[in-house]
């Protein structure tokens, strides 16, 4: 597996894979609020989260960001 995937540029579904080379970019951002809505944002905890290591796809970021909103 590659971690080579372009996070400013290529183009994030809920199944491309959160890869080691992992940046909290624009293109990033975009998905995340047309997926979570206006009111997303990063902050600590979640960007940790993310990237913790476990094998995890963007669909599984965006419903993380929801589960942790409604909390």
């Amino acid at each position: 597996m590659t971690d080579a995937f372009d996070w400013h540029g290529g183009k994030i579904t809920r199944a491309t894979p959160v890869t080691s080379s992992y940046r909290n970019t624009q293109n990033v951002r975009r998905f995340l609020i047309a997926h979570c809505g206006p009111g997303f944002k990063f902050d600590r905890p979640f960007m940790a989260w993310i990237k913790d290591g476990r094998p995890k796809t963007m669909g599984d970021v965006a419903d993380e960001w929801k589960r942790r909103a409604i909390d």
